[in-house]
């Protein structure tokens, strides 16, 4: 049932993806249609302002005809939009009055469908269920999980010495640690002692110990000695977006075709948890420094120690507020109202770091710091400005169509109302198309 109200979903999104993509490269966008708005959610979607031809900007290098025939082309403007914007309202009645045909008829058969459940679950993606809070090797195994020794950690990492720690968080080290068969790994070693460590040390295994994916970081083992609790992961040796990006490299090793791979691959992960896993789960925590990359740079999802599933996120009361500053979305912010478009902002933010190669958060003096989103947006409003405020790695390197449409891409994820935000399906579909077939994608180079 779900499934089938997200591809009617998914058709009506992409349609409005791209109608704006599509609008975008032709230099309509209206400034009200992206400009934040200063309350806490936008009073019209990003459609509504298409309707103001007075808000209309000229596309780069075009002349301004104040003749009868530009009149008449602005009229013929216009009508377009109308047309268009007419044509997605009755496509949106459409999919609703279908979804909701649909969701009658499924109520006749509930009882029926309640005992084919399993079956169906089993088929889309994998159970997550609550796992035991005891450490064993029955339980790992259990889980398919394997049990490390202490000894074989501490000795792989040279006792835990800071020469071999990768990143530091709030609750964990990560090492890099050799094992017996000279293979190497990451520990994550969270602090002893510490409730909340623990909390996000078990969660990170149920899940991961449950999901294969391509683009999430895989679980090799785990140890627990004493109170010490340890997670060991693949080692992804170009370490996290963040780093690279905002590191000693600036992002030079990141070329605009690898940085849009690393979008492709990052949507894919977030995709297999919304909508393959039973029960859906919600990262919580996406952000540039929760992306690794391998030796090719393919991008994987790790940091699930805050990820909960849909389930779990309707009871808002039993959930903390983490999150980090700038990935964020509002409305978790303001109301606590955790959905799968939580994660959907956070997506955007990254793609805006791939775009402008800021940080999500940059610290301008003192105690003063700006979000990338309220740089980004007004920014946004003159595509013709585009092209000169993107990274300087990857100015000119890139199809300009190209750039405006994964630029509405992140304008559309980092609406402020929720409901505005895309699919991370529809995302998906849109970006497919700008990857060369070569890198995972299904577009061509030049």
């Amino acid at each position: 049932m779900r499934m089938r109200e997200l591809k009617l979903h998914a058709v009506f999104s992409l349609v409005a993806l791209w109608s704006l993509q599509a609008i975008w490269a032709h230099g309509f966008i209206p400034n009200s249609a992206l400009l934040p708005s200063s309350g806490s959610s936008l009073t019209s979607p990003p459609f509504a302002a298409l309707a103001d031809s007075d808000a209309f900007s000229p596309a780069p290098g075009a002349q301004v005809v104040s003749s009868r025939d530009g009149n008449d082309r602005h009229l013929e403007k216009k009508i377009l939009i109308g047309l268009a914007v007419v044509a997605a309202a009755l496509a949106s009645l459409v999919v609703s009055m279908i979804c909701l045909w649909m969701s009658r008829t499924s109520s006749h058969r509930s009882e029926k469908d309640t005992n084919r459940q399993p079956a169906l679950d089993a088929e889309k993606g994998p159970s997550l269920h609550p796992v035991s809070s005891k450490w064993s090797t029955a339980a790992a195994k259990k889980r398919r999980v394997a049990f490390i020794e202490y000894e074989i950690l501490e000795s792989g990492t040279n006792g835990f010495c800071h020469e071999t720690i990768l990143g530091e968080g709030r609750s964990s080290s990560v090492y890099q640690a050799q094992l017996e068969d000279d293979s190497f790994v990451a520990v994550k070693r969270f602090t002893a002692g510490d409730a909340n460590a623990g909390r996000q040390c078990q969660n990170e295994m149920k899940l991961l110990s449950r999901v294969r994916h391509p683009n999430i970081i895989s679980l090799r083992g785990f140890c627990a000695h004493e109170e010490a609790k340890l997670l060991v992961y693949e080692l992804m040796p170009n370490g996290s977006l963040s780093s690279q990006l905002h590191g000693p490299a600036r992002g030079r090793t990141l070329s605009w075709h690898t940085r849009m791979k690393i979008a492709l691959d990052t949507a894919r992960g977030l995709e297999y948890l919304h909508e393959r896993c039973r029960p859906r789960v919600i990262h919580r925590d996406l952000q540039s420094s929760n992306i690794l990359l391998d030796y090719k740079f393919n991008a994987k999802l790790k940091g699930f120690g805050l990820a909960v599933t849909a389930n779990e996120a309707q009871n808002a009361d039993s959930i903390e507020l983490p999150g980090t500053p700038g990935y964020v979305a509002p409305e978790y912010l303001q109301d606590g109202k955790l959905t799968e478009k939580s994660d959907v902002y956070a997506y955007g933010v990254i793609l805006l770091e791939l775009l402008f190669g800021r940080k999500a958060v940059e610290e301008l003096s003192p105690g003063l710091s700006q979000s990338i989103v309220f740089w980004a947006i007004p920014q946004l409003t003159d595509r013709s400005k585009l092209p000169n405020i993107v990274d300087p790695v990857i100015k000119d390197t890139m199809d300009l169509k190209h750039l405006y449409q994964v630029a509405a891409v992140a304008v559309l994820c980092v609406q402020q109302e929720p409901s505005y935000r895309p699919l991370i399906t529809d995302v998906l579909y849109s970006l497919a198309p700008l990857v060369p077939s070569e890198l995972g994608g299904s577009g061509r180079v030049g």
